[in-house]
Order: structure tokens, then sequence, then C-alpha cells
């Protein structure tokens, strides 16, 4: 009966949080052994990871349903060690640090991190590039046409401004399959088009 009670306030104390927040997009509650996740406004198709130090994907989870996401995780049965949570919403990474040692669970709310994509569009042939980029951080754009393998046309790096905003004409005479290779915050994303 005491679990029963004690859960149900937990349940309260969480619920009351959510509503309190209902504009954050990330709120952990930490127990002893169990740490529950909650995610506002989550579309169908982002996904969830959780990673360790190196990079490596310990979990992943992609969301089936549109709206919040609530999880319990158990993350004390990790070693000890660094990891991340790492959340795509399609146009924005976002990275929730947190330590394990001796089975203490511990986030790092000051190292959260968001990373913003490169965001790829084209229209006739006009390739259009965009970033948000509040760190000032590089923008690296690479433009490989396909004839018989991917040949590099055109090559920039964009840096010390926080919007980045380019457009690109293509020939219109080289009809055929386009990659663009984007890179920043250690990241690399590959977008295709077509003429």
């Amino acid at each position: 009966m005491k679990n029963i009670i004690k859960n149900s306030l937990v349940l309260v104390v969480l619920f009351s949080t959510f509503l309190a927040n209902a504009n954050s997009s990330l709120i952990v509650y930490n127990d002893d052994f169990k740490t529950t996740i909650t995610l506002n406004n989550l579309k169908q198709g982002n996904e969830i990871l959780v990673k360790d130090a190196h990079g490596s994907i310990l979990y992943s989870e992609t969301i089936e349903v549109s709206g919040d996401y609530i999880k319990i995780f158990d993350l004390t049965k990790l070693p000890n060690g660094a990891y991340f949570f790492e959340i795509d919403k399609g146009i924005e990474i976002k990275m929730i640090h947190f330590t394990v040692k001796e089975a203490v669970v511990t986030f790092e709310k000051e190292n959260e991190k968001v990373i913003f994509k490169p965001y790829v569009t084209s229209d006739e042939n006009l390739v259009s590039v965009s970033k948000l980029s509040l760190n000032e951080q590089p923008l690296e754009i690479n433009i490989y046409f396909d004839d018989n393998g991917f040949n590099l046309i055109h090559s920039e790096t964009i840096d010390n401004t926080q919007s980045i905003k380019r457009i690109y004409s293509l020939n219109k005479a080289k009809k055929g399959n386009y990659k663009i290779i984007t890179k920043t915050d250690g990241r690399t994303f590959f977008d295709y088009v077509s003429l």
C-alpha cells in the first residue's frame, strides 16, 4: 500500500511538473533507480538515442505517434562514464549529457547542446542551403554532380555568422543527380537533388 501511495505521489509530481513546464522540451525526474524522461512536441519519425562518450549508440527509438513522450529508463545499470541522450527532431538535434558513477545518474544541465541541421531545398535548378548557427560554427558545403561517379563541382566554408543562407544555381544543361554534403558541429549531413 505504501508503494502504491509513493508511486501515485511520484506520478502527481511528475505530471504537475509536466504541466507547469508545458513549453519546456525536456523534463527529467530522477529517483534512486529510475530516470523518467519527458519530451514535448515530438513528431512521428523523430529519433531518440542514448550514446556513450564515443558516440556509440546504446539505445535507439523512432517516435511512431506525434505528441509528448514519457519513458522510464534505468540508467544505473550503465558502467561508470559519460553519456548523452540525443533527440533528433528533424531540423535540430538536442544533446542531453549525463554521467553515471557508482550507479548514481547525474544530468549535466549546463552541458545541454542544440545543433541545428543544415536545411537543403531545391526548386528547378536552384538549391538553397540554410542553417541557424547560434554558436557561429563553420558550415562546409560541398556539391557533387553524378557523372558516372560523384564529382565535386563546388566547395565553400561559411563561418562567423549565426544565420547562414546560400542559393546555388545548378547548370540547367547538366541534368542528373546532385549530392550536397554539409559539415558542421562535428557532423556530416547528406542531401540529394535531381534536375
